[in-house]
């Protein structure tokens, strides 16, 4: 691993600020019995949007005034990142803390208070907690997947930029988070600390994108960049604008769903002066559409900046066809795009939460046809060794030759279309005005043929499962 910059606190924000209370202090004991677990869950699928949220707010954090809930580096100070504290708000059986702080030597917790009030503390299925909370399957199963499924390390030019595609590259600033999602490609890094290029390092990555023409686009990663204070993230977007074949930069951050209010009037001013820049976001939930996640895409949308959303399918999480529907269409009321649905990396400690290609391939062939397709966001693979990026779709080709295709609809109705030649003044497929007759391999089905293994096997990506 290269030699990282500036070592920082894992609790310290990037502005000096009087710390106010931490979350161990921030939340008094309950005194009365928590409701059943079956009554909790049962109001929580009750209950609109954003409402759960409200409650549990009110519940753990009601006593922290709005000025202080709506200031990111509060979120960001009063993390929750022990097992102790996590107790506090989510009842833990003493074997579950037992597990749980085994499991934190390796793979560390940190969850902003705002994301918190999102989880249903009395369900241990809650899909907004298995995104959070670590679970005693990381280390179980840790033996399965790779450290660098995508082999980053080998694709480093410099330290902290990737240069696999021709025309981009890929800036890794920091390894800082406001929360550390469980399925994270890059969980290789949270056993070093939190660190930050310096200014040195990230002159280093500057001056090689100066010297390749051929990169047009720049996307600014971690960790989370947004962890940045907002004048550092300047100084290395004004440093990328000044580069004249850079056409395009764009920001992959999770801020939008696990700290909104990180989205604020002098972030958006900022970057409003150095587009086009695109940012790109990870909703994996549609309970993660809130009021205020929704501000903070409207206000980065005010200021020029597009959002797309790149998902990845977790098993328990977000892997049915209703789930990503609800997902993805109330993507599109918040104005943000659905644009990729990432089958899970094999990253160690993430098997738990792999599912099969097959359930992606399904989810999308139950949006296809059911729902616009602009809410069809579009599965792929990110291959391991390196590989790239490789959409998987359904199967709707079931025949071709050269002169027709024979296809099935989202229906599993079969259709025959004509393919265009593109041959004579016409390209109408006629010869001497008689319609050519072609002879097609395999032969016209009747009805949709049920697809085999071996057939998927030969027509898909082969993946390791």
């Amino acid at each position: 691993m290269p030699k990282m910059g500036t070592i920082l606190k894992t609790g310290a924000a990037d502005e000096a600020a009087e710390e106010p209370p931490g979350v161990a202090t921030v939340r008094s004991e309950v005194e009365e019995e928590p409701p059943s677990l079956v009554a909790a869950i049962a109001k929580e699928e009750e209950e609109p949007p954003g409402s759960a949220a409200s409650n549990n707010r009110t519940k753990f954090f009601g006593h922290i005034q709005d000025e202080l809930w709506n200031d990111w580096r509060w979120h960001f100070r009063n993390r929750i990142t022990t097992v102790e504290e996590l107790n506090k708000f989510i009842p833990l059986s003493t074997k579950e803390q037992d597990h749980l702080k085994l499991v934190t030597k390796k793979y560390p917790l940190s969850i902003t208070p705002y994301y918190l009030s999102l989880i249903n503390p009395y369900d241990p299925d809650d899909p907004i907690r298995k995104e959070a909370v670590p679970s005693f399957s990381e280390i179980a199963l840790a033996g399965i997947g790779y450290e660098d499924p995508l082999e980053e390390r080998r694709y480093s030019v410099v330290p902290g930029l990737v240069h696999r595609y021709p025309d981009r590259v890929l800036m890794v600033l920091t390894d800082l988070c406001p929360m550390l999602c469980r399925h994270c490609t890059r969980k290789r890094e949270w056993q070093h600390g939190g660190w930050v290029h310096t200014p040195a390092e990230i002159e280093r990555m500057l001056d090689y994108i100066r010297k390749n023409p051929l990169i047009r686009d720049v996307i600014i990663s971690g960790g989370d960049p947004l962890t940045m204070s907002t004048h550092r993230l300047e100084e290395v977007i004004s440093g990328l604008r000044q580069i004249q074949h850079v056409e395009i930069i764009r920001i992959g951050t999770r801020c939008p769903v696990v700290l909104p209010q990180r989205i604020d009037d002098e972030l958006c001013a900022m970057l409003s002066q150095y587009g086009p820049i695109w940012l790109n976001t990870h909703f994996n939930h549609p309970r993660e559409i809130t009021p205020e996640s929704a501000k903070a895409c409207d206000k980065l949308l005010r200021s020029g900046i597009p959002v797309n959303n790149q998902s990845v399918l977790l098993k328990g999480i977000n892997d049915t066809v209703e789930t990503q529907r609800k997902l993805c269409q109330g993507l599109l009321k918040i104005k943000v795009r659905p644009y990729y649905l990432f089958q899970c990396d094999e990253v160690q400690g993430t098997e738990h939460l792999r599912t099969s290609v097959e359930t992606g391939i399904k989810i999308i062939e139950g949006l296809r046809g059911h729902t616009t397709g602009l809410a069809i966001p579009t599965f792929v693979i990110d291959l391991p060794n390196g590989g790239g990026k490789i959409p998987i779709q359904p199967d709707y080709v079931l025949a071709r030759n050269e002169d027709e295709l024979v296809l099935r609809n989202y229906q599993g109705r079969v259709y025959h279309y004509r393919n265009p030649k593109g041959v004579g003044p016409s390209g109408n497929g006629h010869k001497n005005g008689k319609r050519v007759e072609t002879t097609l391999w395999p032969p016209r089905p009747s009805r949709t043929p049920a697809l085999t293994p071996r057939d998927r096997d030969e027509n898909r990506a082969v993946v390791r499962s």
